[in-house]
């Protein structure tokens, strides 16, 4: 699912000259329509011109430009219409069930209405539009060679589509404010961690210190993978459980997936933490998984996630650490090698909701029923707001998610925002760590992480940024490639094996600092440190605090 708007925005972030043409290629997605379009006309104020289709299928396929085409030739530069000649015939290979599937979605439709917004059919209709471009996306998506802009031209179920330049412009410009803020942003971040970097207290030498990305001691020889049945919420909890070889008690590590992957996702953290001597724990959300992203692309659920995942993802995690610390007791497997009062929680996207809300940040209804009105979201172009718009749909109840046991959390690209805001999130009394990815296009870092970061009281806190990164970064290689939806590399980011390796080398001294009080590990813990081990293509930057007066500086905000 989120594959499908990561590929969307990230597409309309880079090129908003062909705004309409951009956003449509990688959409996913059956009508019968034998009609097709013939013209496109774009519309700005009373003014109005238009091209044939067949201008741009000649054009496309032989360089041709005839007639109807050369009229533009004057406005946009040689390098701009071989732009539009790749991106006409450009094909993206995809599932045309999948396409189907997620258009009928909320997500796909509310994708859908903000298309809308700009293209439309002759009648000029938002809803004959609205069915005439999901038409259009999921016959193209079923095309032998894949789907193309020119494809989509040739399956819209209408003599001509039309083309509102005036919104076309509105959008650019709330897009380009967006990108805006957030490179303000994340630049003011990397500008005070160089400044952090320079005037924290000396330390050992960072380059005589262990690098924390290889490998530890400890040898995982025993990997159990449990079935936990919560019989109260009629749940099964395929829970996976990394045993390093000590005879001690070890602190636990709990890893939450997102949305469409599980544990198998994460096997790679939880080695890197296993062979430093902590137990690591990976239960799958049965809501939320990769089974259930199958079970809504194969037509057998409505939605990816539930509105009552943000309530069951920690109460699966407190009924995990509940289990075993039955198990501990009674197991011959565990033997007692489980110290379970001092835990740790690591999440991404939705893990990273969940981590959070296990660390005391509270569901806030009241900064909900803002965000989620109707006009608040008409105007958004942030994607994660649709999902935590769906916690409305709970009752409206004092929950309280918040584990005791665990003593320290990590949230990776979380969405925050709205579930929780500044309220929700200024109940964290626990040391925390956020990460965000600048190229996050599906929860934007300075909407859900950078400025939220600055909201949280607790000043054991630590804003991270992957310069470079996006929200699929830091998610390892699945172990059932089966039910996962593949992600192309566009979408992943530059070199996703080096943010994985930051991610083990943040995690393992925040850890081990928090979570095991082991202090040796606190010289890890800075910008300086981070300065260090950054290289391209994915850069890393480390602040310890950030005010809200800082970023509205940064942003030339009042």
């Amino acid at each position: 699912m989120n594959s499908l708007f990561g590929n969307w925005t990230s597409t309309l972030r880079k090129n908003f000259l062909w705004l309409v043409l951009s956003t449509l290629l990688p959409t996913l997605g059956m009508s019968n329509s034998a009609r097709a379009a013939e013209r496109i006309y774009a519309s700005y104020s009373a003014l109005e011109r238009s091209i044939s289709i067949n201008a741009l299928e000649d054009y496309a396929k032989k360089g041709v430009i005839d007639d109807d085409l050369a009229v533009y030739q004057q406005y946009v530069q040689p390098q701009q219409l071989q732009e539009l000649r790749r991106a006409l015939v450009t094909p993206i290979k995809v599932n045309s069930v999948a396409v189907s599937q997620f258009l009928y979605t909320p997500q796909g439709e509310f994708l859908l209405a903000r298309l809308g917004e700009v293209i439309k059919s002759e009648s000029r209709q938002p809803k004959p539009g609205f069915h005439a471009l999901r038409s259009a996306l999921i016959l193209a998506s079923a095309e032998p060679r894949g789907l193309t802009l020119l494809n989509l031209l040739r399956k819209y179920p209408s003599r001509s589509i039309h083309i509102d330049l005036a919104r076309s412009l509105g959008i650019a410009g709330e897009l380009e404010k967006l990108v805006s803020e957030t490179n303000r942003a994340i630049a003011a971040v990397s500008q005070k961690s160089n400044t952090e970097a320079v005037t924290i207290q000396p330390s050992p030498n960072l380059s005589q210190l262990p690098d924390l990305r290889r490998k530890g001691q400890f040898v995982v020889k025993d990997k159990q993978t449990l079935k936990i049945f919560d019989l109260a919420r009629n749940r099964l909890l395929l829970t996976d459980v990394y045993l390093p070889n000590i005879s001690t008690a070890a602190p636990v590590i709990v890893i939450s997936h997102g949305v469409g992957s599980d544990s198998s996702n994460f096997e790679y953290l939880a080695n890197h933490l296993a062979s430093y001597g902590f137990v690591v724990v990976v239960p799958n959300h049965p809501g939320s998984d990769a089974k259930q992203l199958q079970s809504l692309l194969n037509g057998r659920a409505s939605e990816a996630a539930k509105p009552e995942e943000f309530v069951d993802r920690p109460l699966d995690v407190k009924h995990v650490l509940d289990e075993l610390e039955m198990r501990n007791k009674s197991d011959s497997r565990f033997k007692g090698r489980l110290n379970l009062q001092q835990v740790g929680v690591i999440g991404q996207s939705f893990g990273g909701y969940t981590a959070l809300a296990l660390a005391g940040a509270k569901i806030n209804f009241q900064q909900l029923g803002k965000d989620c009105s109707k006009q608040a979201l008409k105007d958004t172009w942030n994607v994660s707001l649709l999902l935590q718009c769906r916690a409305l749909e709970l009752p409206n109840n004092q929950y309280n998610l918040r584990d005791e046991r665990v003593k320290a959390a990590i949230a990776l690209n979380p969405i925050t925002s709205s579930i929780f805001g500044e309220a929700g999130l200024k109940e964290i009394q626990i040391p925390v760590m956020i990460v965000g990815s600048s190229d996050d296009t599906i929860a934007p870092a300075l909407y859900e992480q950078i400025l939220p970061f600055s909201w949280i009281a607790n000043t054991q806190k630590y804003l991270v940024i992957l310069e470079g990164g996006t929200h699929f970064s830091t998610i390892g290689e699945s172990k059932n490639t089966t039910e996962q939806v593949g992600l192309p590399s566009t979408i992943v980011g530059d070199n996703p094996a080096q943010a994985r390796r930051y991610i083990n080398a943040l995690s393992l001294p925040f850890f081990e600092t928090y979570v095991a009080r082991t202090s040796k590990y606190i010289p890890y813990l800075n910008a300086a440190y981070v300065k260090s081990i950054s290289s391209q293509p994915v850069g890393l930057s480390l602040v310890q605090s950030l005010t809200t007066t800082e970023l509205a500086q940064a942003l030339n905000r009042e």
